[in-house]
């Protein structure tokens, strides 16, 4: 079989014309970004709404602060008395009166930071409501919110550490 010239340049010739041929004349869309791909996903920058005074808020607020100084002070002056019989307890063995009597004292501090959870609580439940009723954050219960757990925290560490140093039953 003989392959001329011509029949090799004939493909060559014609490639070009059967690309024209096969152009596609549709409007596709562009891969450049959407204007919506432009803005990103940062948070919208807003203007923080300030709480509107609430003078029945106000009440409940000083009431529970006062209550959760009482219970404060309650607490300390009862973990100086869980201290004193701890460091009483301490070479007595399990079950003895010096440890029982630690044990009891422990008991009451239970109860003084079971007082202060609940108020704790309380606060959770106020801050909560106000959040539902989409109210903005309230500072003053913002604030003894925080003082009420820096109180539930450091009785917890007192219980813990007294815990620790008395012999475990």
């Amino acid at each position: 079989m003989k392959i001329t010239v011509a029949a090799l340049a004939c493909p060559i010739v014609l490639a070009p014309l059967l690309a024209a041929c096969a152009t596609d004349s549709g409007a596709y869309p562009s891969l450049a970004p959407r204007p919506i791909e432009k803005l990103g996903f940062a948070e919208p920058v807003t203007k923080p709404v300030e709480a509107k005074p609430d003078p029945a808020l106000d009440a409940r607020i000083a009431t529970l602060g006062t209550s959760l100084e009482g219970i404060a002070k309650g607490f300390a002056a009862d973990a100086a008395k869980a201290d004193a019989a701890g460091r009483k307890a301490r070479g007595a063995a399990v079950g003895s009166d010096a440890w029982l009597d630690a044990q009891t004292a422990l008991a009451q501090l239970d109860d003084w930071r079971a007082q202060a959870s609940s108020l704790l609580t309380d606060l959770d439940q106020a801050a909560s409501d106000r959040a539902a009723s989409l109210a903005p954050d309230y500072p003053a219960l913002t604030t003894l919110r925080g003082k009420a757990q820096e109180e539930v925290d450091a009785q917890t560490a007192t219980i813990t550490r007294l815990q620790h140093a008395l012999p475990a039953a």
